[in-house]
């Protein structure tokens, strides 16, 4: 969706269009949330739209976005899952059933912060409704964390789009800028993590392996 496309819907349909583009953008990630909601900032100084309104409009399309994405990781359950990986397409990945229960505890105990904190950050902010659903996060708890998040990041980017006017679009460019560095310095960090449980992974199948043979 083109940036002239986004302007054209919220300026024609206020309201209404800031809700479905921002439930689209927790959807589909590549539609930038910076431009939405910067360029609804600028508007409330030029049209009827206030902040508090596109505020709240903006955070109801977050939340029902994130439900969206949460239903369809409770859809996608751990017992499914199991089951795909009993398939011969699902042993490729090498995953047994004990690592959806370990990702599954392990999002239970740190998935307060990763839901609330994850909001801030591009692609993230979607894609952390999925395993919230696949885990059997509490619902509420999952409402009530997206929605704080979600109302701080909608909250910046409004308030700073009605401050600069006509420049919100130097607004946009600072804000992609910090949405590309976060991004990366989340990937790196997942990636480590990976690498991590990898390798202590394999050091438990030798070790076990070395035990079984002296056995």
């Amino acid at each position: 969706m083109t940036t002239h496309t986004i302007m054209t819907l919220i300026d024609q349909y206020g309201y209404f269009a800031v809700i479905f583009l921002i439930a689209l953008e927790n959807v589909f990630p590549p539609i930038p949330s910076e431009i939405i909601l910067t360029f609804t900032g600028f508007l409330t100084i030029s049209t009827s739209m206030t902040v508090w309104g596109a505020i709240i409009a903006s955070t109801v399309g977050s939340v029902l976005g994130a439900v969206i994405l949460y239903a369809i990781g409770r859809i996608a359950s751990p017992e499914r899952l199991n089951r795909f990986l009993g398939t011969r397409f699902g042993r490729l990945l090498r995953l047994k059933p004990t690592d959806i229960e370990k990702a599954a505890r392990f999002f239970n105990r740190r998935g307060n912060g990763a839901i609330l904190f994850g909001r801030f950050v591009p692609v993230i902010r979607s894609l952390i409704s999925i395993p919230a659903g696949m885990s059997g996060f509490p619902l509420g708890r999952f409402l009530a964390l997206s929605t704080v998040g979600t109302l701080i990041w909608n909250t910046v980017l409004i308030y700073a789009g009605s401050l600069a006017g006509n420049h919100w679009q130097a607004i946009v460019a600072q804000f992609e800028v910090y949405s590309h560095w976060l991004l990366i310095a989340v990937i790196v960090v997942l990636a480590i993590v990976g690498i991590v449980w990898f390798c202590r992974r394999r050091h438990l199948a030798q070790t076990t392996s070395k035990m079984k043979e002296l056995d």
